[in-house]
């Protein structure tokens, strides 16, 4: 079935459904009348077909919107298990649990050197002319597709980092996104900024209440990075198997700046990321590191770009996939040059290792070159788990699921050596001894 022929109304919220949703909020006249733009710019994408490039493998005949919807009700938290919470200290601490903040905290350190972190609605309203110019300007735009606008027309809070010029920020932020009830639809969104010489860590988690609940979330994540700054940014995504996942993340660096981000992909039903990094400012650095463990019937679905718009930049994208069961992942990625982008060094590459014959991994690698000066590579391999290998490792008392451990972590450790964040790593590996059936992962 072509994305032409998806019943677009299943894929989408009425009008009715909208104006309940404002009647339920409390916000300045100027949001609403962005939403209501919004709204109006969704409405018409979803006439429009979406890009089949991005979309042609990611089948979406069995969602149905109708299912889900946002809700005021409040939440607690308190009940939601983490994979990072508990596990080292925190600057400042967040949390949205069905589309409503319900927890947020920030050292008095942090607060007296002019940080803003917390909910992002609050912050929005009381620092305006401050905040406005980069929500949903430069990064992601409600008009890239009917997923952008769909969340611009109802973004439920979420999470704001800014930080002012020259400002070191030591101790990394915690932001958790979470489902408690069947059947809610939330729409956060994490709006990061650091001004020029900023330095600053966020890491992000998803996570559901229990496993049998169904639920949807419809993000978007932009990372403003200015001149000489340094962002490091984790979203570890742990929905359950029963969630759909669909999200625009982009970050926008500046000169001389950079920016280390880290996708984990455990979770969800379906799962499509758009992501884009966009190296606006001369000598730019990105460096990007995906790592997905997909089992069962789940499909994860990754369309990154890695657009050089100045002289100098530099961009370095490395994804690591292993899939089991009947899952499947998708990842198409692209490098853009730009015609002044001389200088460029652009690469991505992308691994899959299946550990069963049923699994299956689309990677997909491009290159878009305007300039005449410049080095990029991308490649992309896919293989399977060597029975040697295991029988080796068995052959000296070691059971099959410890070597298949052993086999799994060599292979995402290229990865795990790009995270600086002793802790990330720490939480990857325990999670993939859960999803491997060893043991329970700890929370």
């Amino acid at each position: 079935m072509s994305i032409a022929t998806v019943d677009t109304r299943r894929i989408g919220f009425d009008s009715a459904t909208f104006e309940a949703f404002l009647a339920t909020r409390s916000e300045p006249t100027w949001i609403t009348a962005a939403r209501r733009a919004a709204f109006e710019t969704y409405q018409n994408l979803l006439q429009v077909d979406l890009d089949p490039e991005e979309f042609k493998r990611v089948d979406l005949r069995v969602f149905n919107a109708g299912k889900f919807r946002p809700t005021a009700e409040p939440a607690d938290s308190t009940a939601i298990a983490t994979l990072l919470s508990d596990k080292t200290e925190f600057g400042g601490s967040i949390a949205h649990v069905n589309g409503q903040s319900t927890f947020s905290q920030v050292s008095d350190e942090i607060q007296s050197q002019g940080v803003l972190f917390g909910e992002l609605q609050t912050l929005l309203t009381s620092h305006r002319e401050l905040l406005e110019p980069y929500f949903m300007t430069q990064a992601v735009r409600p008009d890239s597709d009917r997923f952008s606008a769909w969340h611009a027309a109802f973004w439920t809070g979420g999470t704001l980092l800014f930080v002012p010029r020259n400002v070191e920020v030591a101790l990394p932020m915690h932001s958790l996104i979470a489902h408690s009830r069947n059947g809610v639809a939330e729409f956060s969104h994490t709006l990061i900024v650091l001004e020029d010489g900023a330095s600053a860590t966020l890491l992000e988690e998803t996570s559901s209440a229990s496993e049998s609940i169904a639920g949807l979330h419809v993000g978007c994540v932009e990372l403003i990075v200015g001149k000489n700054a340094n962002l490091r940014y984790v979203q570890l995504q742990n929905w359950n198997q029963n969630s759909w996942h669909f999200a625009h993340q982009a970050g926008v660096v500046g000169s001389n700046a950079s920016l280390q981000w880290t996708v984990v992909g455990l979770g969800s039903k379906l799962s499509h990321i758009h992501q884009d990094i966009n190296l606006n400012g001369r000598a730019a650095t990105a460096e990007v590191n995906g790592v997905t463990f997909a089992s069962d019937r789940q499909k994860i679905s990754y369309y990154t770009q890695q657009h050089h718009q100045a002289q100098g930049t530099h961009s370095d994208l490395l994804y690591k996939e292993v899939l089991r069961d009947d899952a499947r992942v998708i990842w198409r990625g692209m490098i853009k040059v730009d015609a002044a982008a001389q200088q460029t060094d652009g690469y991505q590459r992308s691994d899959a290792l299946m550990l069963s014959d049923h699994a299956r991994c689309d990677s997909i690698p491009g290159l878009e070159i305007e300039a005449d000066d410049v080095r990029c590579t991308h490649g992309a391999t896919t293989g399977r788990v060597d029975e040697d290998q295991i029988f080796y490792c068995m052959s000296r008392g070691i059971s099959r699921k410890e070597a298949m451990h052993m086999i799994v972590e060599g292979f995402f450790q290229q990865v795990y050596d790009r995270i600086p964040v002793e802790v990330v790593r720490e939480t990857l590996s325990r999670t993939v001894q859960g999803k491997l059936g060893i043991e329970a992962v700890a929370v």
